[in-house]
């Protein structure tokens, strides 16, 4: 199981998050209380390990913006969460899309032209995931150490594997940051799986 731990404002959350067991790191350049900025996170964000994930997300903004702040933070993925069409994607970074699941509408076409599709949402109904997503799935949206598990359980029971779990909110001790307790135990039990 890959984890992704997202939100991140700050060094020290990073750091313990790659300790822990996090395969990438999710920096949020969209209106939010774990909202960074590409000139506050610059002077450290070298520090997390190569190999390692870097995820912008951002919601609407301008291919150019995002392309600009890919290339300041050497970002491996930018991670779309608005109504984005593949002709409005950036270029030269790879794309997940996330598909909210109160919007039964999205036009699962869009998804095609992603890596990859963050589910956002927990109380997604899986019947429907079987051939409906054509790339790899990250479970996302009201997931915290003491329900992942389950999660991921309930995905794959309806014969579906996910990919991979994010989790922002649900492992923190404060808006932008991180219970570094609550975030090994989740990527402990994500990792059980």
């Amino acid at each position: 199981m890959f984890v992704k731990i997202c939100g991140v404002t700050n060094r020290d959350d990073a750091l313990a998050a790659v300790e822990a067991g996090a395969r990438a790191i999710g920096f949020v350049f969209a209106p939010s209380p774990r909202r960074a900025t590409p000139d506050a996170i610059a002077g450290w964000v070298e520090a997390i390990p190569a190999g390692i994930w870097r995820v912008g997300v951002f919601v609407d903004e301008n291919p150019g913006e995002i392309e600009r702040i890919a290339a300041q933070l050497n970002l491996d993925v930018a991670q779309l969460h608005g109504a984005e069409t593949p002709e409005q994607h950036p270029r030269g970074i790879r794309i997940w899309r996330a598909f909210r699941v109160k919007d039964p509408q999205a036009n699962v076409a869009d998804y095609a032209a992603a890596e990859a599709v963050l589910i956002d949402g927990a109380a997604y109904d899986w019947s429907k995931a079987p051939g409906r997503f054509s790339r790899p799935v990250i479970l996302a949206g009201g997931l915290n150490e003491n329900n992942v598990l389950q999660a991921i359980k309930r995905a794959t029971f309806a014969s579906f594997s996910p990919w991979a779990v994010d989790v922002s909110s649900g492992i923190e001790a404060a808006p932008g940051r991180k219970d570094h307790v609550r975030m090994k135990q989740f990527i402990k039990a994500a990792l059980r799986t």
